[in-house]
């Protein structure tokens, strides 16, 4: 029989999984290596930040064996969902070159039998209860005991360190093992395991206890971080309410909103956020859209109008027909946005975890390179090489290189935390340094989120006069618009008489009696019916329009008594830091969902280009469009809308007033909120990822100038010692120094 060209159907499923304990880039390299030694997987996706790993794989490999993979490495595994993709793959037989691809129809995948072992997350139960905490406060109690112990009864000492130092060197010890039967031999745990039995051997007990409990702190730290973030990510889809009120047969009844179908009719009072993405079918109202696009001021919207899912009806009630069900609405893409794009990032390997890779066998090749070579070839004398070859291990303990590359990254985080400037780890600190392009959101970012009075122009009445009458009618509201104006009466201490007969009038403006007269405070077009506008204050509205600014027009007895112009104004430092970003190099982009007219008028102001009526999706394209153009991208930004773009970045930067999702899922925060600190960060990064090198150097150097002296005889066991010890003291008093850190 002829086989040749034969396609053979090979069905691949796709599995999603939740998994527990997995707190950094390091778990997420070992899971990842694991399970791709399995037999029949394709593909693996794993996502620090959302807690789950996606498998592409055969339908001879079962979800239970996976799960089994990820257990045997102590982490917790189980099935995300009971849907999973089905794709069939063409795969051929002996000689064939063709290949078939078809689509089958998505089916269940159930995965009930699956359940989480061994640890469980920071986010799962109070961080205080993790696996993790408990150790490190078991080796925690353990030190301080022998310390007591070693006070008390000096000849136990050595043995009482030994013991605290076997509470936290044997879990550690022992996940280094697994970790390399499943194909990471050199992982952090075993040069967190060689460095403190290379300690114990230089008598040094004391102090591998004490980097062992370092390390436990900064993993337990690192849990809680990762636990924190995934609770964001998935609070988010608390903006949308539980409820919508359904219109059915005539009547409307409370349903809950996660079962709402496309076409169904929902109403929605004013105050209520809305519950599905629609389309407004019945009623006006201003819609505030700030946790969406990050507009920061509401739209007035009307039938055939958008809406989206989680942002607020502010004044009137609407008829919506739904055009997207729960899965699909505007926050559960942002929500999937933000974990796709955690999840496509490669993982940030720890910088000492990679250099491990190759200088810890390295130094165990020479060392038995050196004790064996010798005699077998030359016939030296064995004692003589074999002594050499241990000096040799003990010049490459990697104690120093362990030691000196986090103490300078902690040196680095402390400096920036003491001036508000907030960066998630190494893997973020060094990142910062490297950023060739800043694209920062605008409202609360460039600007202060807030709309305010910029000026008041006076008609019929004084500059006083207009912005008391406007307060007046403003009194009790809720609306950007009314919070600025009531705000700057109140800081110019101009009287705000009491208003009567106050009316809202949709679409317009509001309406009232102040003091016996009868006033309007709204915009142009609806003060033009009322009263008419001269070519000149024309002139002026569109000027006012021209810079971004809303303007309001105040009438008294249907004469214009002023002009009220208000516009959310740039950050007073936002100029200058910008500028600093340009003198270094680096370019820079300002991303909005606010109209082009706003955003122009901003950006021209402050010297930098300007996208906008940007979606939260809009923005993660345009930061994937700049790192495919090969610019390493920071965003900064402050809203929910930021998420995705900030997840996709390759460094996400939270301004300090920003909603939790958002400090949550960047990379770094800088809590002041000030443009300026942006280039401070990366100048603190660049600082501290040169003294990382100045340490290498360090400990190499001096490994490197006893490694030849050993060699030739010149030293022995006792100054390979010390250049293990003289180097962490030297790297470690080097990392102390960015501790003095200022800011530019």
């Amino acid at each position: 029989m002829n086989f040749e060209g034969l396609a053979v159907a090979t069905v691949l499923h796709q599995t999603r999984f939740r998994v527990s304990g997995m707190d950094c880039a390091s778990c997420a390299a070992k899971i990842d290596t694991a399970v791709r030694r399995l037999p029949g997987v394709e593909d693996v996706g794993v996502s620090v930040a959302a807690g789950t790993m996606t498998v592409t794989h055969g339908e001879d490999l079962t979800g239970e064996a996976i799960a089994r993979q990820v257990r045997n490495l102590g982490y917790g595994a189980a099935a995300a969902d009971s849907d999973s993709g089905k794709r069939s793959e063409g795969t051929t037989c002996a000689h064939s070159h063709a290949h078939e691809h078809s689509e089958h129809n998505h089916e269940h995948h159930h995965g009930d039998e699956l359940h989480s072992h061994a640890h469980e997350s920071a986010g799962d139960q109070p961080w205080w209860r993790t696996q993790k905490a408990l150790l490190s406060f078991a080796c925690g109690t353990a030190l301080a005991v022998a310390y007591l112990a070693g006070l008390a009864f000096p000849a136990i000492e050595r043995w009482a360190f030994l013991l605290a130092l076997a509470v936290g060197l044997i879990p550690i010890a022992r996940r280094a093992v697994v970790a390399a039967r499943f194909g990471t031999p050199f992982s952090i745990e075993m040069l967190m395991t060689i460095a403190a039995v290379g300690a114990v051997i230089i008598d040094a007990t004391e102090e591998a206890a004490a980097v062992v409990l370092l390390f436990l702190i900064g993993e337990m730290l690192e849990g809680v971080a990762a636990g924190r973030a995934r609770q964001s990510i998935q609070g988010l889809t608390n903006l949308v309410p539980r409820t919508a009120l359904l219109e059915q047969d005539g009547e409307t009844m409370a349903v809950p909103a996660e079962g709402l179908t496309v076409g169904s009719i929902i109403m929605v009072r004013p105050g209520d956020r809305i519950a599905a993405d629609g389309v407004i079918v019945e009623g006006l109202s201003e819609i505030d859209e700030a946790p969406v696009t990050g507009e920061s001021v509401p739209k007035r919207k009307g039938g055939g109008d958008i809406v989206f899912a989680g942002t607020i009806n502010t004044d009137g009630v609407l008829r919506i027909k739904v055009t997207a069900a729960a899965a699909d609405n505007t926050i559960a893409r942002v929500v999937r946005l933000v974990e796709e794009a955690q999840e496509s990032k490669a993982p940030t390997e720890r910088f000492i975890d990679r250099f491990s890779r190759f200088y810890t066998p390295g130094v165990l090749v020479v060392a038995a390179i050196t004790a064996i070579l010798p005699p077998l070839l030359f016939g030296a004398v064995w004692e003589e090489w074999i002594y050499k070859g241990l000096a040799i291990l003990l010049i490459g303990c990697p104690c120093a290189l362990v030691i000196s590359t986090p103490a300078a990254i902690a040196a680095g985080l402390s400096a920036g935390a003491r001036r508000g400037l907030l960066m998630k780890g190494g893997a973020a600190l060094e990142g910062l340094g490297k950023i060739t392009v800043v694209a920062l959101d605008k409202t609360g970012t460039l600007t202060e989120g807030r709309p305010s009075v910029t000026a008041v122009i006076p008609g019929k009445r004084s500059h006083q006069d207009v912005l008391s009458l406007a307060a007046a009618l403003e009194q009790g509201s809720s609306h950007p618009l009314a919070i600025a104006i009531l705000q700057k009466a109140k800081a110019e201490g101009v009287p705000i008489p009491p208003a009567s007969d106050s009316e809202a009038i949709a679409g317009e403006g509001v309406l009232g009696s102040v003091g016996g007269e009868r006033v309007f405070l709204g915009s142009p077009q609806a003060a033009s019916k009322r009263a008419a506008i001269s070519q000149e204050q024309q002139e002026t509205i569109s000027e006012f329009n021209r810079q971004g600014k809303t303007v309001s027009v105040a009438l008294v007895d249907d004469t214009i008594a002023g002009f009220i112009a208000i516009r959310d104004e740039p950050r007073p430092d936002a100029k200058d830091g910008l500028a600093v970003l340009k003198r270094a190099g680096i370019r820079t982009i300002m991303l909005t969902g606010d109209n082009h007219r706003t955003a122009d008028a901003v950006a021209t102001g402050l010297g930098i280009e300007a996208r906008a009526e940007l979606l939260p999706e809009d923005k993660q394209q345009v930061v994937r469009e700049l790192q495919n153009s090969g610019y390493f991208v920071a965003k900064v930004g402050d809203g929910i809308n930021d998420a995705p773009a900030l997840a996709a970045a390759d460094i996400g930067i939270a301004m300090g007033g920003g909603t939790d999702v958002a400090l949550e899922t960047a990379d770094a925060a800088i809590l002041h909120a000030r443009v300026r600190d942006i280039p401070d960060m990366i100048s603190l990064s660049r600082k501290t990822m040169g003294n990382i090198r100045q340490n290498i150097t360090i400990a190499l150097g001096l490994k490197a100038v006893f490694l030849v002296t050993t060699l030739l005889g010149i030293t022995g066991l006792w100054p390979a010692i010390l250049a293990d010890t003289g180097a962490t003291v030297l790297v470690t008093a080097n990392a102390m120094r960015l501790l003095g850190w200022k800011a530019g």
